[in-house]
């Protein structure tokens, strides 16, 4: 997604319209984080915007990265928005638009197929953060409603090759299956399963948004998934109309447009242009409606609200021949 498109989009609009008085410069700072690069590297692009006196830092995009980027913004004072899952990665400093969320994902699947009259579930995680704390929570919510985890086996984030991990799995007879993390290890858990000829219901979490890649689409094809654009959210409507966005481009425009009003009206509210105004300025943002997530989703933060989305903005997806259907309920 090209963020910086949506960010220049939403300031344009308020310059245009006289809540923002100047134009908007955005510096980039680049550094390969986890899990092919190292938590060090998102250390020191964050001192490198810091040290070149911005007001605001938008991202990491990735869990794992968001959760070392948070003391940063603590360190340096700096307001900075990321759109990643975990709702750990938030501070005083750290703003969140969730991408997904490794709590709540977990839990709509777990009642999800649960819905479906699944029985006995099998896990496959990634060794991460991001698998562990999914695995966590779906596994509470699994004893909650009563259904049964019978296996669970881990997988490296960056595998290629899952045919061990999943046969141990699938040695104690699920019913159902679902792959917990990143997404990069997905196809080798998707290609072992269809490999072994297993045939139940599949689900992962917003690991099948890299589904809009076709070749990643072919090879988790009958997984569902979890997503965050609706087909009736009237506001993302409007804005692929206005922008002759084709279907494919949904979610991407979502997600730009959803941060870049974050950005552009944290800025036009801030009393002051200092980083705690800018943060000041985020926290006046009310009941803006969502692009992202079911229609009635709503955008905002607040004194000690840290979390964008509000309401459900979770969306249950499933890829078909490489289209993705809203499922249904």
């Amino acid at each position: 997604m090209n963020i910086e498109r949506w960010l220049r989009h939403a300031a344009d609009e308020l310059i245009e319209n006289g809540r923002l008085d100047r134009e908007v410069e955005f510096v980039h700072g680049w550094g390969l984080g986890l899990p092919s690069g190292t938590a060090a590297a998102v250390e020191h692009a964050f001192a490198d915007l810091a040290a070149q006196d911005v007001l605001l830092i938008v991202g990491p995009a990735i869990g794992d990265n968001a959760l070392v980027a948070t003391p940063c913004a603590e360190k340096h004072g700096i307001p900075t928005i990321n759109w990643a899952g975990t709702e750990r990665a938030r501070s005083n400093y750290m703003f969140h638009l969730q991408v997904g969320s490794h709590e709540d994902e977990s839990i709509l699947l777990a009642q999800h197929l649960h819905a479906q009259g699944a029985e006995r579930v099998g896990i496959i995680h990634d060794r991460s953060p991001i698998g562990r704390r999914h695995l966590h929570f779906l596994q509470m919510e699994a004893e909650i409603i009563g259904l049964r985890i019978c296996a669970t086996a881990t997988v490296s984030p960056l595998a290629e090759d899952a045919a061990t991990e999943t046969g141990e799995i699938l040695d104690a007879r699920p019913d159902a299956f679902i792959y917990l993390g990143l997404g990069i290890a997905a196809p080798a858990v998707a290609h072992a399963l269809s490999t072994a000829g297993f045939s139940g219901p599949r689900a992962m979490n917003t690991a099948g948004i890299r589904g809009y890649s076709p070749d990643f689409a072919k090879l988790i094809d009958g997984w569902t998934y979890v997503d965050m654009h609706a087909d009736a959210n009237t506001t993302l409507g409007a804005v692929r109309r206005k922008l002759d966005i084709p279907a494919h481009g949904a979610l991407a425009a979502a997600k730009g447009y959803d941060l870049g009003r974050l950005i552009a009206e944290g800025l036009a509210r801030a009393p002051e242009r200092t980083r705690d105004g800018v943060r000041e300025g985020l926290e006046q943002i009310k009941y803006l409606p969502a692009a992202e997530g079911h229609e009635g989703t709503l955008l905002g933060f607040g004194h000690y609200d840290r979390v964008s989305l509000h309401g459900r903005y979770l969306v249950l997806r499933q890829w078909r021949d490489g289209e993705t259907i809203e499922c249904k309920k």
